[in-house]
């Protein structure tokens, strides 16, 4: 694997841009510190296999109570598919606000294992990250 220098990929910024963009990720070492550059593209593919999944419960109302397995966000509904809307409205709004504090929550013993799911659901919009939702059974 090519480590580029951070010196290096400052002289050439556009050709590094140009690489992670169109050849492959570039890797970049800086004094003690290590990064990537990766594009969009090649990030989801990276990311596919991380799923949505969560389980759904029947209420004694009727009501759909969906719990995201991963990302322990639970929602309730009148239906499931207001409950999938509602469970991919709450799984966008928790990877933004992850994301804004991703210096404390990135960290976080607890939150660490939520960083793919996080960079998936930044990567998509809500009806994306719906169509993600993988459903398995509860129990009540």
């Amino acid at each position: 694997m090519d480590v580029l220098s951070a010196t290096d990929v400052r002289k050439n910024w556009s050709v590094t841009l140009d690489k992670a963009i169109h050849e492959k990720p570039v890797y970049i070492k800086r004094t003690r510190d290590n990064l990537a550059i990766i594009n969009i593209d090649t990030m989801k593919e990276a990311l596919y296999g991380y799923r949505f999944t969560f389980r759904k419960y029947v209420e004694k109302d009727n009501s759909v109570t969906l719990s995201a397995d991963k990302l322990d966000i639970v929602v309730n509904d009148k239906d499931e598919y207001l409950a999938e809307i509602a469970l991919a409205r709450d799984i966008k709004e928790y990877a933004e606000d992850f994301y804004d504090n991703y210096a404390v929550w990135s960290v976080a013993p607890n939150r660490k294992a939520h960083i793919p799911y996080i960079l998936k659901a930044l990567m998509l919009d809500e009806e994306a990250i719906r169509e993600e939702l993988t459903c398995q059974d509860g129990r009540n």
